[in-house]
């Protein structure tokens, strides 16, 4: 895409706008005939759909240089085809059907994610050198204090940051649900959802800043310390505040995304069970409690392990806001470092280690959806 997009700008004005409104509709022509042609039956089309299966995964790879969209694109493709050429068969060669259609999908993700995992997996046994050294990368984790901050940083982030996210965003959505001006209110807690963690962070380095030598102090915290008289504060000098201080970003960017999930699970609460409630003479605490969280558990465990996967994998926040201060590290950002001082073996273990971290709450989540699907 980047070098289309280089190649488009080296024509000129007149002939750039022309370019770019033949590839629109050659875009859109291609997507008309995949519909159009999708839910025909007869050998012919069922090629013809698993050559697109191939072809748009494969151009989507060239274009965007992403793997993760071609495997979305590969997966949804697959899957859409799949349904459309098994109803025009009528529920023949199923079998061929599926491992066909499925099949360039499965190719991504083995490229994409299974062949990545091993490789990781057999890189923290390496030195940096590429000689087998065993678990002395793990034990060099593990018998260095500042490595022990990293992991005991990362696990009080995803203990911390999914409660107060979802606590926060379920008691905005409870107390504004029908309320005049909904809408406004949840534009505005939803509005940093569009930020990046990268601008989330700048912002709210503005809000900790602290200017020394008697300058005038142009953070809020200090503004507001100041105003009142106070002295300025180092805030995120301050250990072990400064994580704490860290995690509100993330906090506050998360937050619009619980309030929104959760405000559209409960609005599909029955309105009889409510009422069956206030009739037994319950107040509006025991409602909420006994019969609004029990419906939304679901909505809940999902925005929870949503939010704790995100919190593992925090990287962002750390790196613009927290580098240069003291016991802030989290694992992400220590891969990051350790690669880039080419201690390829150290940083492929904390990926391990992290990875080891996320898969229980996956597990946990894929088992509640099973739960879910057994109970309807």
């Amino acid at each position: 895409m980047k070098d289309l997009l280089t190649w488009i700008g080296t024509l000129p004005a007149l002939v750039q706008i022309p370019v770019i409104i033949i590839i629109f509709l050659a875009a859109a022509t291609v997507v008309v005939l995949l519909i159009e042609i999708a839910p025909r039956p007869g050998r012919v089309y069922t090629i013809i759909r698993f050559a697109a299966c191939l072809v748009v995964p494969g151009l989507i790879l060239l274009l965007l240089g992403s793997v993760w969209w071609a495997i979305a694109a590969a997966i949804v493709l697959g899957g859409a085809f799949f349904l459309l050429d098994y109803r025009s068969r009528k529920g023949a060669g199923y079998l061929f059907a599926l491992i066909g259609f499925l099949s360039p999908a499965i190719v991504l993700l083995i490229v994409g994610l299974v062949y990545p995992t091993i490789a990781t997996l057999y890189n923290s046994f390496l030195s940096n050198r590429g000689a087998f050294i065993g678990f002395d990368n793990y034990l060099w984790i593990f018998s260095q204090d500042h490595n022990l901050v990293v992991i005991r940083n990362t696990i009080i982030w995803v203990l911390i940051v999914p409660v107060f996210s979802t606590a926060i965003g379920l008691a905005y959505a409870v107390f504004i649900d029908h309320s005049r001006g909904e809408k406004f209110f949840k534009i505005l807690v939803f509005m940093p959802m569009a930020i990046s963690f990268v601008g989330a962070s700048v912002i709210w380095r503005f809000v900790y800043d602290f200017r020394p030598d008697n300058r005038p102090q142009i953070g809020l915290w200090n503004g507001l310390v100041t105003l009142f008289g106070g002295d300025p504060v180092n805030w995120l000098q301050q250990v072990p505040l400064n994580s704490f201080l860290l995690m509100i970003v993330l906090i506050w960017v998360q937050t619009g995304f619980a309030m929104v999930v959760l405000s559209a699970a409960l609005k599909g609460v029955a309105v009889e069970q409510i009422e069956a409630a206030q009739l037994d003479g319950t107040n509006a605490w025991q409602r909420f409690w006994n019969v609004q969280v029990p419906a939304i558990r679901p909505s809940l465990i999902v925005v929870l392990t949503t939010i704790s996967i995100a919190s593992l994998k925090v990287f962002d926040i750390v790196r613009t806001m927290g580098t240069a201060y003291p016991d802030t590290g989290v694992i992400a950002n220590e891969m990051v470092t350790l690669l880039q001082k080419f201690e390829a073996g150290r940083s492929s273990a904390f990926a391990v280690i992290l990875f080891l971290l996320v898969l229980p709450i996956v597990i946990y989540n894929a088992r509640q959806i099973q739960k879910g699907r057994e109970i309807r």
